[in-house]
């Protein structure tokens, strides 16, 4: 059987170095009688499909026709401020898409940092239109705008990113002339290169044809063997050992990308932060390790309330627990953290020095909210956080719910925006 085995796989690599070598002269062949073309395809590249450029004239265009002519217009009362919001917005969705598309392609040292620059200067000015729209939907009235102020500003941007499209086309200029200087000497060598490269090929394809039989065995074992390791290693890595919940690192990186998720799909998130109450007396009563036992219980109380392979626990750290709903709105979020808390209690692990119940209890903070572009990565955790707090300051053995991430932001907002009307 084994010696059928390891025939079925001679043939297999044989069969695999014929086809590399094959299509590798064919590689070659096309290569030289092709080469004409790609010089032709290059030259379209750089001159007849700069990218680069038509995204930056996108945006300048943008700026333009899709925001200071809206706010022009806004501010002769000619369009709704509903309808000077909407258009504001979705400018700023366009200027923002090319800009992350044109920082997606490949930059050189020297060109980083005047884009760095260019980049600031967009956000600066994108923060101007974002005031204006904000005091738009505020009922402020835009005809007392500075427009010598506004035109300044869609002026500086142009000349900014002007200079940026100059320089990419000196690029492209500077890149086909290299293009041609290489011509000619690559045309010759293309042949050579191929002819090493295909007996190189077939030199270490029969010495790993010969070898592979030997070490394929050793190879799976190792395989295996550190595939088992693996596991354990992330494991362990990434789960409390005292409460087998998952630790504050794989929070850290599974709220990221869940938060992300969310955002692309425009889905409710919901992230509870839970206390468990007075847990220092408890440990002073009843000693540490009745402490972890308290622990594990609460533990496996979320475990079990939280069923879904979407519900993530975690333990962040001491007494403190972390609980990420994805697709949950709000009413249900609250349904959840009423549950938890019920459960915790019902549990009747005893806490003779609670001065909340006679019994462990818990507290919980909750936001949930629809997640968009707009939702910062920190704000989940701060108001979970403050809504926390907020339920230990009102008796604690509860939970307080918000859906609001951004009252924390409104005066800063508000004061920005006092200070474009009176520029």
């Amino acid at each position: 059987m084994k010696f059928i085995e390891a025939l079925k796989l001679r043939s297999k690599l044989l069969f695999l170095l014929l086809l590399i070598t094959f299509g590798l002269i064919s590689i070659g062949v096309m290569g030289l009688l092709h080469i004409g073309i790609m010089k032709k395809n290059i030259d379209d590249l750089y001159f007849g499909s700069l990218v680069p450029i038509t995204e930056l004239n996108k945006i300048i265009q943008t700026y333009h026709n899709g925001l200071a002519d809206t706010v022009y217009l806004a501010t002769r009362g000619e369009i709704s401020p509903s309808q000077t919001s909407s258009q504001i917005e979705e400018s700023l969705k366009i200027i923002q898409k090319k800009w992350n598309s044109y920082e997606g392609h490949f930059k050189r040292d020297d060109e980083l940092e005047y884009v760095n620059y260019v980049a600031v200067e967009i956000e600066k000015i994108n923060k101007y239109f974002l005031q204006i729209d904000k005091a738009t939907l505020d009922g402020v009235d835009l005809s007392k705008l500075n427009i010598s102020n506004l035109e300044k500003r869609v002026s500086f941007i142009h000349n900014v990113i002007h200079k940026l499209i100059n320089y990419e086309v000196e690029i492209a200029q500077y890149e086909r002339k290299k293009f041609l200087d290489n011509y000619e000497k690559s045309k010759s060598q293309i042949g050579f290169i191929l002819f090493i490269v295909i007996i190189a090929l077939m030199l270490v394809s029969w010495y790993v044809f010969k070898s592979i039989q030997e070490d394929h065995t050793k190879l799976e074992a190792v395989t295996k063997k550190l595939k088992r390791l693996n596991k354990k290693l992330e494991n362990v890595s990434y789960t409390d050992s005292l409460t087998k919940l998952h630790n504050r690192r794989y929070f850290n990186y599974v709220y990221e990308k869940e938060l992300k998720r969310a955002k692309r799909a425009n889905q409710y998130i919901t992230f509870m932060m839970l206390d468990i109450d007075y847990f220092k007396q408890y440990n002073d009563t009843y000693g540490h390790v009745e402490g972890d036992y308290a622990l594990q219980a609460v533990s496996k109380v979320l475990q079990k309330s939280l069923k879904r392979p979407s519900d993530y626990v975690f333990r962040l750290g001491g007494e403190e627990f972390g609980v990420l709903l994805i697709d949950t709105d709000e009413s249900n979020s609250a349904k959840l953290a009423d549950k938890i808390c019920d459960e915790v209690r019902n549990s009747a692990i005893k806490h003779e020095n609670s001065l909340v119940s006679d019994v462990v209890t818990i507290s919980i903070g909750v936001v949930s909210c629809i997640a968009d572009e707009a939702l910062d990565n920190k704000v989940l955790i701060t108001r979970a956080d403050v809504m926390l707090y907020e339920a230990k300051d009102t008796g604690r053995d509860r939970y307080i719910i918000t859906s609001d991430v951004s009252s924390a932001e409104t005066i800063s907002v508000d004061e920005e925006v006092e200070e474009v009307l009176s520029a």
